[in-house]
């Protein structure tokens, strides 16, 4: 799958946040003046559905 489809460290954090029951895009943190993501500003984190699905 690794091969197929790589996974960027933004959609492993989407994806982990989304089983926490989080949504990736509401979770604000603010350094040194502005307003960061884990999961990057501009968007294009994906939920992978197909990691966690067994």
């Amino acid at each position: 799958m690794a091969v197929e489809k790589p996974l960027q460290m933004k959609d492993l954090h989407a994806t982990v946040l989304h089983l926490l029951g989080l949504e990736h895009e509401a979770l604000n943190f603010e350094v040194q003046g502005r307003l960061e993501r884990l999961t990057g500003i501009a968007g294009g984190a994906r939920i992978v559905h197909e990691a966690v699905a067994g």
